[in-house]
């Protein structure tokens, strides 16, 4: 059963990560009494192992398309009490999002009653919607590069333009279908 009630007592972390591909729920069971550990990626077990007699430790395993590592690190409190920290890359979650937000954009929006997921990886032009790779043709143009891509019949491009400041950098607009789509902050 996907929820049994032993599983329940025992969830005592859950994350959601924002990668390229998607959001990934991660659940992390510790039974601090019969030491098991159980990391669950969007609902689906990665790493089991029953009678840990070491109730700390690290439990180290692969979120999303890319592979990303993540390492779930359990630390004593005070006595029986415990700690769970979530690490992406080797960053705590937090240094991770704040670094992703520099070095990515994200758009949500709905085409067709439906709701899609557009991220660029701003190093690579890599684009990416609902989890996968985006086929892009990129363009110059005299303000600055279009990419290219198609949502279904919708055509997409993500427009670069220098902000003409050096600490703003470049600005990426995404368009659908002529229009302006807004950025989640």
């Amino acid at each position: 059963p996907p929820y049994s009630l032993e599983k329940m007592t025992d969830l005592v972390a859950v994350w959601d990560v924002a990668l390229s591909d998607g959001v990934h729920k991660i659940e992390f069971e510790h039974g601090t009494t019969s030491g098991k550990r159980v990391v669950y990626v969007d609902g689906k077990e990665e790493i089991r192992k029953e009678w840990m007699f070491k109730l700390v430790g690290k439990e180290t395993f692969c979120v999303g398309a890319a592979k990303t590592k993540a390492t779930i690190n359990i630390d004593a409190v005070s006595g029986f009490a415990y700690e769970y920290t979530l690490e992406i890359n080797g960053k705590s979650l937090k240094k991770y999002m704040e670094s992703r937000s520099k070095t990515t954009n994200t758009w949500v929006l709905q085409l067709d009653n439906e709701d899609f997921r557009v991220v660029l990886e701003k190093d690579t032009m890599d684009v990416w919607c609902n989890g996968k790779k985006m086929e892009t043709a990129g363009e110059f143009v005299d303000d600055g590069t279009e990419t290219h891509f198609s949502i279904g019949n919708h055509d997409c491009y993500i427009k670069a333009v220098s902000s003409g400041k050096r600490k703003e950098g470049i600005i990426h607009t995404l368009i659908v279908d002529n229009r302006e789509i807004a950025e989640i902050p």
